[in-house]
């Protein structure tokens, strides 16, 4: 376990294995733990590295909701890979932890090999249908406030049995990093130039038409959907998640990214 330390904000990590650099983000309101049953497979063959996003886990949690977004997000990814010296790594998470892979694509795509992208939504094109998105994620940092970590209770497997030091990180990560701004990573996806695998649980039913957009849009994309799971599809079904993931990984070309077919 490490620290990284980003304009004052401690950001926790792990590294295990050794190999191709692999990056895994958690969804929101969950950690870096949600992973743990990966963790064996994932780092036999590559340098896996894990961390909780600001708000979130054994992370710090700023007073600040500037200190919250997806640009910051973006920016602690970049931050991770320079500290486990990779200069390019397969890029990947859950859900929120998918949408930031997809928006670090979009910033930094010299420093993706493939992409990974896990039960998650690309955003919005239209404006009202993104404030929808809006409200209820301002309502859920609006609960987080009132309620306290009590909330996480209610919430999906791969949230309802984590830890978090408070549930002010959540509420403010809620409306800075849920809440989305504008509509540039959904319109970045005919530019994906490497591998991406798309991988959505059967009963994850708002995940699945996003899922089937991303795999529509990405050039040359793969997607798997796995049965009898939901949108923790790696906790529901860990050995299904692997044998989705571990093809696709080891499968990679080593050298430049592969062009997109015309």
């Amino acid at each position: 376990m490490a620290k990284l330390n980003r304009g004052g904000v401690d950001i926790h990590y792990e590294v295990y294995g050794n190999g191709p650099p692999l990056i895994l983000t958690h969804g929101y309101s969950s950690t870096s733990a949600m992973w743990q049953g990966q963790i064996e497979a994932l780092s036999k063959h590559y340098k896996l590295v894990l961390w909780d996003m600001r708000g979130h886990g054994q992370s710090d949690y700023p007073d600040d909701p500037a200190a919250y977004s997806e640009a910051l997000t973006v920016g602690d990814i970049a931050a991770l890979l320079d500290a486990v010296g990779a200069d390019k790594a397969i890029v990947g998470g859950l859900s929120l932890g998918g949408y930031m892979s997809l928006a670090f694509h979009r910033a930094h795509p010299e420093r993706v090999r493939a992409l990974l992208i896990i039960d998650t939504g690309p955003g919005f094109k239209k404006d009202d249908a993104r404030e929808v998105w809006n409200n209820r994620a301002r309502d859920t940092g609006d609960r987080f406030e009132r309620e306290g970590l009590d909330v996480l209770k209610s919430f999906s497997r791969e949230r309802s049995t984590v830890t978090h030091r408070n549930a002010k990180g959540l509420a403010l990560a809620a409306r800075g990093m849920l809440a989305q701004r504008d509509a540039r990573v959904i319109e970045s996806l005919p530019d994906i130039r490497v591998p991406s695998l798309v991988v959505v649980g059967a009963d994850d039913t708002p995940f699945l038409a996003p899922s089937d957009y991303m795999a529509a849009k990405i050039p040359g994309a793969r997607k798997v959907i796995v049965p009898n799971a939901g949108h923790a599809v790696n906790i529901d079904q860990p050995q299904a998640f692997i044998e989705a993931v571990l093809p696709f990984l080891d499968g990679l070309p080593s050298d430049a990214p592969r062009e997109a077919a015309p």
